[in-house]
């Protein structure tokens, strides 16, 4: 009987010049699967992952796939070191649920791959189109936020953790929340250095180009579940994984009630792969002293493989 572990990916905003590099170079099979990605999409993703400049990366084209396959390689070497490793669900935080399914088999590592970047560079179109921003509200209550939301015409974005909410709209509307925050009894406001957007209606041209893309994708529903960011429930059919994948990229990611759906069912080991341990910051807000293993390097792996084979 393995350990069985729930896997978590990153989202956009998680990604660091030389992600990847280290396990590149110290396990074949990571190498292996980040050369694929370069084959794949016909130019040096890994030049971007490892030596930047983060200008570079940060492109929503480029940090989406970056991000994609840094987790499913971090993944690739878990399964070597760790043969017993029971995957029980799969979550992503946006981007991220595109690689809980490639980890869960929805698709394989290609087709997951051309999806993201299609998605990444979509929304790149749509912020070149349109004046967007986001904004994290951190100390309020979300009736407050919500109530702060629609005043000020801008859309709730990501519902992270008990007390971080972020909105997303046009640039004058995330100035007002900005400015009137406290007067709503929310403790912070602060701009987040994004390029647009993000689950917002301003991402609705991306949304209609993903939908196109995503009906001629076929999808497999297996055995590990995967819970989607848009409903914060399992998907359950190809038509459900298919709409729910095109709804986030407007609608609100709702990663509390995800996380608190995978703790009901009693999971209580949680992996994350990705840069940056955000998921596993998050958790300790949502449910204090659930273990999640945040895995991004070789040093992080090394931890992770000892503590699995323990």
């Amino acid at each position: 009987m393995g350990k069985k572990v729930v896997l978590l990916f990153s989202g956009q905003g998680a990604q660091k010049v030389g992600m990847g590099q280290d396990l590149a170079a110290a396990y074949p099979k990571a190498k292996a699967l980040i050369d694929r990605a370069d084959e794949t999409l016909g130019f040096k993703l890994s030049e971007a992952m490892f030596q930047g400049p983060i200008e570079e990366l940060t492109r929503t084209s480029r940090c989406q796939p970056a991000l994609y396959t840094h987790g499913l390689a971090v993944l690739e070497v878990l399964k070597d070191l760790v043969p017993d490793l029971e995957v029980a669900a799969c979550a992503g935080l946006s981007l991220g649920e595109f690689t809980a399914h490639a980890a869960a088999g929805t698709f394989d590592f290609e087709t997951g791959l051309k999806l993201v970047y299609q998605r990444g560079s979509f929304m790149e179109e749509a912020c070149e189109e349109t004046k967007g921003g986001m904004a994290a509200l951190i100390g309020g209550e979300e009736s407050a936020v919500r109530e702060l939301a629609a005043e000020c015409d801008v859309d709730v974005a990501n519902f992270n953790s008990p007390g971080q909410i972020v909105v997303s709209g046009t640039e004058e509307g995330i100035a007002n929340v900005i400015a009137r925050a406290k007067d709503k009894g929310i403790r912070k406001a602060v701009p987040l250095p994004v390029a647009g957007a993000y689950h917002s209606r301003l991402m609705k041209s991306a949304q209609d180009k993903l939908a196109s893309v995503l009906q001629s994708t076929s999808f497999k529903v297996t055995d590990i579940p995967v819970v989607s960011n848009y409903e914060a429930d399992v998907v359950t059919s190809e038509i459900v994984i298919r709409s729910t994948l095109e709804r986030q990229v407007t609608g609100s990611v709702r990663w509390v009630e995800s996380m608190q759906l995978l703790l009901k069912e009693g999971h209580d080991l949680f992996l994350e792969l990705g840069p940056g341990g955000v998921l596993g910051g998050f958790m300790g807000r949502i449910q204090k002293g659930v273990k999640v293993i945040s895995i991004e390097d070789v040093k992080g792996i090394e931890a992770a493989v000892a503590e699995l084979n323990a």
